[in-house]
This record gives C-alpha cells, sequence and structure tokens, in this order.
C-alpha cells in the first residue's frame, strides 16, 4: 500500500491480511510487548475533528511500536484555509514519516495524499471512515472466526462509517443488511463500488426502511450516532425521525441469539442505542474501542516497514 485511504482501495487478499497483522500484533502486545517496527518514525496526526479513539489509538500505536507521534490541533493548521492543502501536504513530508488526517471533506485527504511523498492516512472524512472499519472487522474475526456465512446489519443513518463497513463486508463475504429511514440511505456511489468489490465474494447487499426486518437472524448488529459533527443544524430533524431505529432490547429478539453489537463510539445513550444494550452480554463497543489500537499498528507497519 501507498496509502491508507479507502477499504474499496484494498482487495479481499490486503484486508484478510491487514486483519491478520493485526491479531498478530495484538498477541504480541498482550504477551509483554510489540518489537520496535517503526524506531524512529514519527506520525504526525492532522485533526480538523477532535476524537478520543483516533487521537489515543493512534499515539498508543505509534509508542507501542518504537515511534512518536505530533498532535497538530485545528487552530495550529487550519488545513485548506490558513495554508493550503498542498503545501501542508508537502512541508508535512519533509518533517516526517506518515501523515494521519481526520478531516471534514473527503477531498480533503485526496489532495493531502495527491502531494505527499509519504504515506497518508485516512482517520475519518465526511465520505468514508477506514480505520475504523479495520477495527470493526477484526472484532467481528475475533468473535466469530469467519465471516463466512454472517449478517451484518447497520441500523441508523447510511453514514462514513456504514460506507467503510459496508465494503468491508463486501471484501470479505459476509452479507450486508442496513436500515435507515427514507432519505437518509448510502451514497449511492458507495453501494455501486462495494456491489463491485462483492462480485468475487458473492456477498449480498439489502438497503431497507425496516430496522426489525434487517436485523432479523443478524449475527452483527452495527449502530451509530445519529447526529454526526458537522450536521448540528440537523439534530431537531433527525432526533424526530430516527427514535425506530434505536438499538434496544427488543430490536435484539429479532437477532440471532449470540449476535453481538457495535458502535464506534461515542454513544449517544438513549438515543441510537440503549443502556441495557451497550453494557450488556452482547456488547462488543469497548473491545471494538480498543481494536482501533491494533488495526492501526497493522496499518502503519504495513505503511512503514
Amino acid at each position: 500500500m501507498e496509502h491508507f485511504l479507502a477499504i474499496s482501495d484494498l482487495s479481499s487478499e490486503d484486508l484478510n491480511g491487514l486483519i491478520d497483522l493485526a491479531i498478530e500484533l495484538k498477541v504480541a502486545w498482550r504477551a509483554g510487548g510489540n518489537d520496535p517496527l517503526l524506531e524512529d518514525k514519527v506520525l504526525a496526526m492532522v485533526f480538523q475533528k477532535p476524537s478520543l479513539r483516533t487521537r489515543v489509538s493512534f499515539d498508543m500505536a505509534m509508542r507501542h511500536l518504537g515511534g512518536d507521534a505530533l498532535y497538530l490541533s485545528p487552530n495550529e493548521i487550519g488545513l485548506g484555509k490558513r495554508e493550503a492543502i498542498s503545501d501542508v501536504s508537502r512541508v508535512l513530508s519533509g518533517y516526517v514519516d506518515a501523515i494521519m488526517a481526520r478531516v471534514f471533506a473527503h477531498e480533503h485527504i485526496l489532495e493531502l495524499a495527491k502531494y505527499a511523498s509519504v504515506p497518508v492516512i485516512n482517520g475519518l472524512s465526511d465520505f468514508n471512515h477506514p480505520c475504523q472499519a479495520l477495527a470493526d472487522v477484526l472484532t467481528i474475526k475475533e468473535n466469530f472466526g469467519t465471516f463466512e456465512g454472517l449478517k451484518v446489519a447497520f441500523v441508523g443513518d447510511g453514514n462514513n462509517v456504514a460506507v467503510s463497513l459496508l465494503q468491508s463486508c463486501a471484501l470479505l463475504g459476509a452479507d450486508f443488511v442496513i436500515a435507515t429511514p427514507e432519505s437518509y440511505e448510502l451514497p449511492r456511489t458507495a453501494v455501486e463500488i462495494a456491489e463491485d468489490l462483492a462480485s468475487d465474494t458473492q456477498a449480498s447487499i439489502t438497503e431497507l426502511h425496516d430496522p426489525i426486518a434487517a436485523v432479523e437472524n443478524a449475527q452483527v448488529i452495527y449502530t451509530d450516532t445519529w447526529v454526526s459533527m458537522g450536521q448540528e443544524e440537523e439534530t431537531k430533524r433527525r432526533l424526530e425521525l430516527f427514535p425506530p431505529f434505536q438499538v434496544n432490547s427488543e430490536l435484539l429478539e429479532s437477532a440471532d441469539q449470540d449476535a453481538i453489537v457495535m458502535h464506534c463510539l461515542p454513544a449517544h445513550r438513549g438515543e441510537e442505542i440503549t443502556d441495557e444494550v451497550a453494557d450488556g452480554p452482547q456488547s462488543a463497543l469497548f473491545p471494538q474501542a480498543e481494536n482501533r489500537m491494533h488495526a492501526q499498528k497493522a496499518i502503519l507497519v504495513e505503511l512503514l516497514t
């Protein structure tokens, strides 16, 4: 890989290889620590949007692997405002070994990668969230051992997290079902990309507006916030439309009895998910959050060694 910008840039073999590498690095870390594979390497972390998990998981991943991470806040760069993205990309390339950016517009990630002479990692954009998806499929693999025959149901907004999870399922052969309110479906472009990826794995892609039908016999139930950063002006409208899509105990009754519940966090408890489910025996929320660090170790090792 030259960069890590989208799950759809990978092959099935690439994605499975990253999952296996993440498992290997996680096992080694728990057994006593990782080898300093990234000794003397520095990752620049560029943030337009704040994030607990993205910042800490990348920072700790670099530390565990013997490298270092440099946090750059929105005020320090003003990406695309105070300074042209192309200039930021070329300047950082002269200082650090890789760039991770968490941005609003996907075009900003693409432009950073275009002008960088070091690897660029998409820490989140308005279109997709590939780092989260890698942690998600790592969590699913740990729970079920395979993707074959699995049904993954996403309930809520057809957002950037859903896009990358969809593409991951398409590559890995898991059936993907999403239930959204009308007008909040997945972007058509994302679905078309996933359909192309699924042509080799025979994974099915189903879009519904009925959450109960979506989770029926599913092994994975996934949800996310109803109002993402940058959508605050839509809060009132979304909070009126989305309550039927809450992941609660009643909804889980339709799922497989061994189903796990996932959420990329932060969770708005009482909205998209209830406390009973988030803290219940089927919750995978916090192992999933830890897996951000291990998944990102795999990305960093693949790009920098």
